[in-house]
């Protein structure tokens, strides 16, 4: 998932011009929250077993969120087709959000247990 982000952060904006997703102004912003969902997603399945609590849970969205902001700053200082935007890092971790909560209301049901 990484690397897919990588590169869809890092690729030349000439290439998404081409393709035509929908007339939304802020379909990008819609894209990002779904990558970086899943990008979450990602981790707290691979870690599932592991997070005993919301602390460490808090501590493991730290990883997409700061890659997320890594992302923006090479597309700063690396690109020259591409910008940062602090809108991105908002999109981002409202998908990083979004993945924690559903975990948190999911999580009870799979392990079994009701959290008091």
């Amino acid at each position: 998932m990484a690397l897919v982000i990588l590169y869809l952060s890092l690729a030349s904006s000439e290439s998404f011009d081409k393709v035509r997703y929908f007339s939304l102004s802020f379909f990008d912003k819609i894209v990002h929250t779904g990558m970086y969902m899943g990008f979450m997603s990602v981790i707290i399945f691979e870690n599932r077993k592991s997070i005993n609590s919301n602390l460490q849970l808090l501590l493991l969205a730290l990883i997409p969120f700061g890659y997320g902001i890594l992302m923006e700053l090479f597309q700063l200082t690396l690109t020259t087709s591409r910008s940062a935007s602090f809108y991105d890092v908002i999109a981002n971790a409202t998908g990083i959000l979004i993945s924690l909560l559903l975990w948190l209301w999911i999580k009870p049901h799979v392990t079994g247990k009701i959290r008091s």
